[in-house]
């Protein structure tokens, strides 16, 4: 019932920034919290950060104060603005959305790709 798409990946060098931006549709009104995941190669799939419905944020020590999540629920988007990228943020960016009536359902955009290069 709710489709995720994420844009905004693409090539940066160490020490640039990107945003990226997830778009959400179908039943947004069922949406609660919404965040960012990231897995690299052979790697799990990761917490980045995450939103509340109410604006509260969550990061992974990994990003704290390099990186920020917003939201506007206006326009059924969340943000990701990612500052002083390092090689190792290098991952496929995902974007994560909770919602539903009576039971809370995880849904998945089709990721984007981040490469950060020394």
């Amino acid at each position: 019932q709710v489709q995720l798409v994420e844009s905004g990946g693409g090539l940066v060098q160490a020490g640039g920034s990107l945003r990226l931006s997830c778009a959400a549709s179908g039943s947004t009104f069922k949406i609660n919290d919404m965040g960012w995941y990231r897995q690299a190669p052979g790697k799990q799939r990761d917490f980045v950060a995450q939103i509340s419905d109410g604006g509260s944020t969550n990061y992974a020590d990994s990003v704290k104060g390099r990186f920020t999540i917003s939201r506007d629920n206006a326009k059924n988007t969340v943000y990701l603005q990612m500052n002083s990228l390092k090689p190792e943020d290098t991952a496929v960016y995902y974007c994560n959305a909770m919602a539903g009536d009576y039971n809370s359902v995880n849904y998945w955009g089709q990721g984007t790709q981040v490469t950060v290069s020394s």
